[in-house]
């Protein structure tokens, strides 16, 4: 018997069904040797060699494979292809006493029987420098976050964490909300108008608009018209102005797909086009490529491997795709030649193929039934991405009309312009996106020297916009193009900042700061630059790149980033005090006489004694108590159903609460509901009140609930809409829909 070992409970029952009876598939279930919790398990005096250690979890599976270890006359070791998965490998081998055994390690792409045969032809050792790697990330990142975390917890609150990559994408975050802060919009003026031709013949295009780009020939740019009184003065020379085409420009357009997914576009598409956070995505896409169970067919990996920064195809996916795309669409959607892209990312290294369907001809329809709402969203996205890559260019008929408009007698000269296209052949927009095409926007055939007629002018006020929050989709672009993290590293470090309640998501699934994230960004910024420094952080990516491939050691590359860090935390622990950190208010204790300070706890800012732990008054905060005003005056006061004792408003993990004032005695809490004063729409009974989830995000639901399960991510303003009289939305500052998916009403919020 030989035995294949696996991470994964659901790759081993796939990769079953391609093996023979001489085989048995079993599975680690992750990693079956880690550091220590509760120490840093990390020997500073000896080379930085960790101290590994099984955990209370994993002692059963080892005591299990170290049996069928024994029984085996070979063992395959056949983990994921990346750093991760030969580490994984190589715990294994120190876990289960596989240094003298008969071991082989097979590496593959995808799960397929041609892929799996292929890597038992081709098994190779565990390589040395993959491992090196990885274990160099985890031991800086425990050097990083062992120390750095309790400093945080000394000097702000217990409970905080630094992480090495997450500390810089917190500090992008919290960037951003500063220059968003800092923003002050600039006036500017856009100026149309609305023109026809002059012809008796019945048009599609009956008028257009174009755009006033110069005077005298030169160009206002796009914040050259900078005040009402300069628009007025335009308006009033267009309005009776003589209008003429000066230039008709038309071209032939050929526009690209763009390449097939790596892990951080998957991402990006996946959270701007499904709303998927990364490590929704990646537990999906992890889910897509271990197997589904299709029918008869048994479990079949859907993709090939989901945590690469490589553009390639393998030559049989790309004949396969071209069958496909003849089949379907016919040979004129499909290349003579496959189109291949260039890799952008610098070192490469997690993985030889792009993420792809591992069955091209399998289209999205065909497998519907037997995948999850989500899996085949997600499946979809891939499936067309990598279907659409290998179709011919989109053709577009481009058109450009340039417009003088001028007065007799005067030397002013206005010039206007309109552009238009059309979709002469969709190519891969056949498949490529939600939508099918249309055209995009359709001018009329006009002759050069042509005289138009004026219809009305169009003055619009305008005012620049500041920076976007970043939403997970940009934070990993963002990233990648710094060259920091790796493809396995984006979803936790997002989903850890997140966790941390470092940083939160507004109504439009993008990422602010809380205060806490502000306040733990500017004291990294400030006192330890280097951890959260960009460029140090993505040439330390490049180091670890160079150990993969054996250029370099990775204990120098340890010793030279942790000893500076190390002196400078010391330097900083005796520097810095707690005190620093803590509002102290113009007023007394009443106990004691101290100072009353402002200090942060687990669930934000709280008033206490400076003499604590002596004296263990507290207080409310003016947030608290503008809170418990509010809900004495909406609801009057409120007494324990359980012991009779007021209810009193309290602040925990989700928000404010109503809890009993003789706790610890009785622990009876409530909700408070934070009302919208909007009727259900669909029980007619209940009210939509502000909720939080579990993962703390806010949502609108009916407080009938569980009776009723009526839930809106949006906040309701109020109004119905006029197309289908289901709820509107506020969807940001200026905007506001229909909450309804199918209907695409929208209008702007003047309010």
């Amino acid at each position: 018997m030989k035995l294949v070992i696996v991470e994964s409970p659901t790759k081993a029952k796939t990769i079953t069904k391609f093996l023979g009876k001489k085989f048995l598939v079993k599975s680690s279930y992750g990693h079956i040797r880690d550091l220590p919790k509760k120490e840093m398990g990390i020997d500073l005096e000896n080379n930085f060699t960790p101290k590994y250690v099984i955990p209370n979890k994993a002692k059963t599976r080892v005591s299990e494979l170290k049996k069928l270890v024994k029984k085996a006359e070979e063992v395959i070791l056949a983990t994921d292809e990346d750093r991760e998965g030969e580490a994984i490998s190589w715990h294994l081998v120190k876990a289960l006493g596989l240094e003298n055994s008969k071991i082989e390690r097979i590496v593959f792409h995808e799960i397929t029987k041609k892929a799996i045969e292929k890597a038992l032809e081709n098994t190779r050792q565990i390589d040395e420098n993959l491992v090196n790697a990885q274990q160099a990330r985890r031991v800086l990142d425990r050097l990083v976050g062992y120390e750095l975390s309790p400093f945080l917890w000394k000097k702000i609150r217990r409970g905080l964490s630094a992480g090495r990559v997450q500390s810089v994408a917190l500090r992008l975050i919290v960037e951003r909300e500063k220059e968003i802060e800092k923003f002050k919009p600039q006036e500017y003026w856009n100026i149309l108008a609305q023109l026809k031709p002059p012809t008796k013949k019945p048009e599609k295009i009956t008028s257009f608009e174009a755009r006033v780009v110069k005077e005298n020939n030169k160009a206002f740019g796009k914040l050259g018209i900078k005040s009402k009184k300069q628009s007025t003065k335009i308006v009033d020379f267009l309005e009776t102005a003589d209008y003429k085409v000066s230039k008709v420009t038309k071209k032939e357009v050929h526009k690209n797909p763009p390449a097939p997914y790596t892990t951080s576009t998957l991402q990006q598409d996946a959270n701007s086009k499904l709303g998927y956070s990364t490590k929704q995505t990646m537990m999906l896409a992890q889910q897509l490529y271990e197997g589904i169970k299709l029918g008869s067919e048994g479990s079949v990996g859907l993709i090939t491997y989901m945590r690469t920064d490589s553009f390639n195809l393998s030559l049989e996916s790309l004949l396969t795709a071209k069958k496909t795309i003849d089949k379907k669409f016919g040979p004129e959607y499909s290349l003579a030649t496959p189109r291949f892209y260039k890799t952008k990312a610098k070192g490469a290294q997690e993985a030889h193929e792009a993420i792809r369907p591992t069955f091209p001809e399998k289209d999205p329809e065909s497998i519907k039934e037997f995948l999850e709402s989500k899996q085949y969203r997600l499946y979809k996205l891939i499936w067309q991405r990598m279907i659409a890559c290998q179709m011919s260019p989109a053709i577009m008929d481009s058109l450009t009309l340039d417009i003088s408009a001028q007065k007799e007698k005067e030397t002013t000269i206005y010039s206007l312009r309109a552009n238009g296209s059309t979709i002469k052949f969709a190519g891969y927009l056949r498949i490529y996106g939600e939508k099918p095409p249309v055209t995009e926007k359709l001018l009329p055939i006009i002759e050069e020297q042509t005289n138009l007629k004026l219809i009305k002018i169009i003055p619009e006020q305008k005012f620049t916009a500041p920076p976007a929050r970043y939403s997970e989709a940009t934070l990993v672009k963002t990233l990648e193009e710094n060259g920091i993290g790796r493809p396995s590293t984006y979803a936790p470090t997002i989903s850890t900042i997140i966790e941390r309640n470092y940083v939160d998501k507004d109504e439009n699934k993008k990422l602010y700061p809380l205060e806490i994230g502000v306040l733990v960004a500017d004291l990294l910024v400030k006192h330890f630059s280097q951890i959260v420094d960009y460029q140090f952080t993505a040439q330390l990516e490049k180091d670890l790149d160079k150990i993969a491939e054996g250029k370099k050691e990775w204990v120098p590359v340890i010793k030279k980033i942790y000893e500076p860090f190390h002196k400078n935390l010391e330097s900083k622990t005796k520097e810095i005090k707690k005190e620093d950190f803590q509002e102290k208010l113009d007023t007394s204790c009443p106990d004691c006489g101290g100072d009353l300070i402002v200090k942060f706890g687990r669930f934000g800012k709280f008033i206490a004694c400076s003499n604590y732990p002596n004296c263990r008054y507290t207080e409310k905060t003016p947030e608290e108590k503008a809170v418990e005003e509010k809900f004495e005056k909406e609801n009057g006061s409120k007494t324990c159903e359980l012991c009779g004792a007021p209810m009193v408003v309290k602040k925990g993990r989700f928000g404010f609460f109503l809890g009993c004032s003789n706790y610890p005695n009785c622990k009876n809490i409530k909700k408070i509901e934070n009302k919208t004063g909007v009727k259900c729409p669909e029980c007619q009974e209940g009210e939509l009140v502000e909720k939080k989830s579990k993962r703390g995000r806010v949502f609108y639901g009916c407080n009938a609930y569980p009776k009723c399960k009526f839930a809106l991510w949006n906040k309701p303003t109020g109004e119905t809409c006029p197309q289908c009289n289901s709820l509107l939305v506020y969807v940001g500052k200026n905007k506001i829909k229909c909450s309804k998916k199918e209907c695409h009403f929208e209008k702007e919020n003047l309010s």
